[in-house]
Parts: structure tokens; sequence; C-alpha cells
């Protein structure tokens, strides 16, 4: 009988060892909950910050690109001037005047060109209106409105100076007199 005292005891011992082994199993899934909700974190935190990595990436691009095409904006703001001069130097020379400063108006026509050219390199375009044309608030800036008979309010009537893109930006509206309604 102390055989089956041993048995029984030993059924004991090893029930308390399976209650035993529960909890531990138990604590192990907590553990492994607890874990998984850790994991489950972190790849949240991994993918917020690739995001922001890529993010970032994108407006630096973005920010290079724009400095490339629009960093000169200033400069070329300022050297509109001196095409607006020299414009107006080709312009004033008279007929008799063209002979006698021929290699003079040379000069400024050849100076004029590279201008020109320096511009068209750097992304600089001419906004020409013509007269006659009809007045775009985005490209144009009124000077003066004047009724003039034979013109439909808002044509353009007077062209007094060159407008210029910068790519795809206003750099200087084209300055225009545009007609009002005429009067009946």
């Amino acid at each position: 009988m102390a055989e089956k005292d041993a048995a029984f005891q030993s059924l004991d011992e090893m029930a308390a060892e399976g209650d035993a082994m529960d909890l531990n199993a138990e604590a192990s899934l907590e553990e492994l909950d607890a874990l998984r909700a850790e994991r489950d974190e972190y790849r949240d935190k991994f993918m917020r910050a690739l995001a922001d990595a890529e993010n970032t990436r994108k407006r630096a691009e973005r920010d290079r690109r724009e400095a490339e095409n629009y960093g000169s904006t200033k400069f070329a703001r300022d050297m509109l001037p001196i095409y607006d001069n020299l414009r107006r130097a080709l312009q004033s020379a008279d007929e008799s005047e063209q002979e006698v400063n021929k290699a003079l108006l040379e000069g400024v026509e050849l100076t004029m060109r590279e201008l020109i050219s320096v511009f068209k390199r750097h992304g600089i375009d001419p906004i020409v209106p013509q007269v006659g044309d009809k007045f775009d608030p985005q490209l144009h800036q009124a000077m003066f409105e004047a009724p003039l008979p034979g013109t439909k309010a808002g044509d353009i009537i007077q062209v007094a100076a060159e407008g210029f893109m910068l790519h795809d930006r206003l750099l200087r509206p084209a300055q225009v007199g545009v007609s009002s309604t005429p009067a009946s």
C-alpha cells in the first residue's frame, strides 16, 4: 500500500506540476502577446520613419529643382532694365543717325542679341503682346485704360514694356494700355 500512496503522491505531484506548467504557459502567452505588441509598435514606428524619410527626400528634390530653376529670379529681375535700355537705345535712333552711328548701333544690337541668348539659356522668355490682343491679367499689367473707337473693351491698345517669364513663373508682367468701352 505504501507503493499505492507513493503512486498517488506522484500523481498529486504531477498534477501540481501540470498546474505550474499551465501558469508558466499563461505567463509565456502573456509575454508572447507583449512581445507581439512591442513588435507591432516598432513596425509602425519603422514604417512612419520610412515614410517620413521618403517625404523628406521628395521635398529636398523638389527644393533642389526649384532652386535650380528659380534661384536666379532676383538677378534676372535686375537684368531686365538693361534689356529695356538697350531696346530703347535701338528704337530711338533715326534713319539719319543710323548711318552716322552705324558701328555704335551695331555694338548695341550685338549686346542685345547676346543678352537675349543668355536669357534663353536660363529659361527667361519674353512676353510680347501685340496691339489688338486681349488683356490677360496673368501676363499683363494695365498701365492705363482709355476709350478708343474701333476697339473692344479689354483689347490692348499700346505696349509700354515687354514682360518676361522665368520657366513657368511670371518674372515681370508686360506693361500695356487697355481699351475701355468706347463712349457712345
